[in-house]
């Protein structure tokens, strides 16, 4: 029995043994099986803001931004309360967007738009910020209304009803457009009248007919030292003919030019020469108002009138006027306070002329005008000068 088994034993190892040769001689030894690798996954867009979302108090010099990490941005907005788009760029690889617009103090803006990851899905861009509160809102008003007709010496002037800080983002805030070519600049005057005062001033005189468009997107625009401006103001007017005086006092004679064409030639009176406090002021003078009737009131010279036919051209209390009581003067010798005079009829024709923004030319006498004859002196430097007075050099 014993040899029975054995022998079972040796043909089962026998048999194993073959069977093992014959899977090695087929070239390749069975491996067991493994898992298949795990794939990559490609992260999602991060966004982050600056400022960061829900700040409240931000410098409204502080420029937004908005950075994507693993992805680009599709589109980005920010977007103020009143429904305003706030300008800005994105970079090359658009992965940054900053804003270039101004931020107005008080304002909430939010962001919009989306960023797409490396795993093609897109994020939203959410959140809010807000800028710190203004401590005085600042109004700024127009001195031409829509659709007025002046003369082509008029500057225009916005007002401010407080102090202006931060001239030059205000002035960034102002356009001009005209249907003509025409060279200008805007000028900041001492403040005067409650607050400060920008004027725009024509290197030379309007072209006659031009229309003129000024924007002043002022709403929100920072004025530094914790102001704001109240709202965008805008107006659109017409330059109208050219109609210019020629004021020369040593010649006794008023001569109004009109579209390049002599129209009148007036005998006048103008300040006595004698006194340089009653001197007609040479220089250019700009027409700003005129009266039918005039009060005119001087202690120093104890005079208490009344004139017909009053054109101011400037502050000083020089007009263009009636007087009879120096008829006889007019034509032949300079006797006034200051004022040009002329003939009732004469005073009555230019009167019916005359409009806000004409240039009154007054030429030969040793007194200047200048600033301290206040309102219009636009004209009484160079244009290099004027340009000067701009606070964006």
């Amino acid at each position: 029995m014993r040899r029975i088994l054995l022998v079972l034993a040796v043909i089962l190892v026998g048999s194993l043994g073959v069977v093992t040769a014959a899977t090695a001689a087929n070239g390749q030894l069975a491996t067991p099986l493994s898992a298949a690798p795990a794939p990559i996954l490609e992260p999602a867009a991060a966004v982050t803001y600056t400022p960061a979302a829900g700040a409240t108090g931000v410098d409204p010099k502080t420029a937004a931004t908005a950075t994507v990490r693993d992805g680009t941005f599709d589109q980005v907005t920010l977007t103020g309360k009143d429904g305003k788009v706030v300008k800005g760029a994105l970079n090359a690889d658009k992965t940054s967007w900053t804003s270039s617009g101004p931020l107005a103090a008080g304002g909430t803006y939010t962001w919009g738009g989306a960023a797409v990851g490396r795993d093609g899905k897109q994020v939203p861009l959410t959140g809010s910020f807000s800028m710190v509160a203004p401590s005085k809102v600042i109004r700024g008003t127009l001195n031409i209304g829509d659709g007025r007709v002046v003369g082509v010496a008029a500057p225009f002037r916005i007002q401010f009803n407080g102090h202006v800080e931060d001239r030059a983002a205000v002035e960034r805030a102002l356009s001009v457009t005209t249907s003509a070519p025409v060279e200008g600049s805007w000028g900041w005057l001492p403040d005067e009248g409650g607050g400060s005062r920008v004027d725009y001033r024509t290197s030379a005189y309007w072209p006659a007919n031009t229309t003129v468009t000024v924007s002043a997107k002022l709403g929100g625009v920072d004025y530094g030292g914790g102001a704001v401006g109240a709202a965008d103001i805008t107006s659109t007017f017409q330059i109208g003919r050219s109609q210019i005086v020629k004021a020369d006092v040593n010649s006794f004679r008023m001569i109004v030019i009109r579209d390049g064409q002599q129209v009148a030639n007036y005998a006048a009176s103008y300040g006595l020469g004698a006194d340089p406090n009653r001197n007609t002021r040479s220089g250019i003078h700009v027409v700003s108002e005129k009266f039918t009737d005039q009060r005119m009131v001087s202690q120093q010279y104890d005079y208490d009138v009344v004139e017909k036919w009053a054109v101011r051209i400037s502050n000083n209390g020089e007009f263009v006027h009636a007087n009879p009581a120096s008829a006889a003067s007019q034509g032949s010798a300079n006797v006034t306070h200051g004022c040009v005079n002329l003939s009732l009829d004469d005073a009555k024709a230019y009167y019916d002329t005359a409009m806000y923004g004409d240039p009154v030319e007054v030429t030969g006498t040793p007194v200047q005008l200048s600033a301290k004859d206040g309102d219009i002196w636009d004209w009484t430097m160079s244009y290099d000068q004027w340009k000067g007075l701009s606070a964006l050099k």
